[in-house]
């Protein structure tokens, strides 16, 4: 990868789309974890393999949760898949 600078705009939800290149340079994959930081002005995004312990915030808590349901066997992806849709089936009918 060349190391020029890469311009991208971010929408209106604040969200910029980090270029196929940047990502496997860096390891990044769908589904991967990444912790974003600011420092001095600077926003910075890091892959992690693991959450910070203590962080029981409700976007830490889905990043491990669809970290973890990635690397699960499909068997059990799929158990999993049918007991959420009971739950929300449960909670439709009230």
């Amino acid at each position: 990868m060349k190391n020029k600078p890469i311009y991208k705009l971010m929408d209106s939800k604040g969200r910029v789309l980090i270029p196929k290149e940047l990502r496997t340079a860096s390891g990044m994959d769908y589904g991967d974890i990444v912790r974003l930081g600011l420092s001095n002005g600077t926003v910075s995004v890091h892959k992690v393999d693991i959450i910070e312990i203590g962080d029981q915030s409700p976007e830490a808590v889905e990043a491990y949760v669809r970290a973890a349901f990635k690397t699960m066997p499909d068997d059990t992806r799929l158990s999993l898949i049918s007991d959420l849709t009971a739950l929300l089936q449960q909670k439709k009918e009230g």
